[in-house]
């Protein structure tokens, strides 16, 4: 079984803070096999993370986290960005031409751009794997709703941190039956259901510092968009 992290951030993600080799390490430290950077609509840091890995002993796996028009859709193990604001079902056909894997994170959570706002159960259900544990969740209620559905439908169940900062790497993690160490084997046991997920809440403290950050990002990237 491979320790894998399906879902975090860098610098490059518009509420991010730090640079990969900086989340490369703490994957390392926290014992894990893999890592995925997913940040919001852009590839280019994942990519670099994918071609770092193995200088920290870690397999890497490109994706980012796309803004379909329902909103989230990880897209992993793909080489080239899929645009944003695609229809959801589109959004999973671009992934899956790439060879990726279409994995549906924090769905039922609405605040924070979860699909089953704008989509139905069934149209969920099309998805490779659903994200049933987000260590950001201020409570489990929706990690257990996304849980019940992905048993219910038979669907393969993911669990990420969802760390915007590099010190929440790690703090939920899904356990792979891969075949193999590589990004290949890793995805195609995650689609065949081949998973256990564990993790636990990011504390408040936390959570509050990376919302804090990542708002006053965003005011200094609109000021600088305006001034320039």
């Amino acid at each position: 079984m491979l320790s894998v992290e399906l879902h975090t951030h860098s610098s490059l993600s518009h509420d991010g803070r730090d640079p990969v080799e900086l989340l490369l390490e703490q994957a390392e430290a926290v014992g894990l096999d893999a890592l995925a950077v997913t940040d919001h609509d852009e590839l280019s840091a994942s990519v670099r993370a994918a071609e770092l890995a193995p200088e920290y002993g870690l397999i890497g796996i490109t994706g980012m986290e796309v803004t379909c028009a329902a909103g989230h859709v990880l897209a992993l193990g793909i080489q080239e960005p899929i645009p944003p604001g695609l229809a959801f079902e589109e959004t999973l056909d671009r992934i899956r031409e790439q060879g990726g894997t279409a994995v549906v994170p924090h769905p039922f959570q609405e605040s924070r751009s979860g699909v089953l706002e704008h989509i139905s159960k069934d149209e969920l259900a099309a998805a490779d794997a659903i994200e049933v544990y987000n260590s950001r969740l201020l409570t489990g209620r929706s990690n257990r709703q996304a849980e019940r559905f992905a048993r219910r439908r038979g669907l393969p169940m993911t669990a990420g941190s969802d760390a915007h900062i590099a010190e929440m790497v790690g703090q939920a993690v899904t356990n792979v039956d891969a075949a193999d160490r590589s990004q290949d084997a890793i995805l195609e046991a995650v689609r065949d259901g081949r998973t256990t997920v564990e993790g636990e809440r990011t504390p408040w403290r936390i959570s509050f510092r990376q919302a804090a950050g990542g708002a006053k990002r965003r005011v200094k990237n609109r000021l600088g968009s305006f001034l320039g």
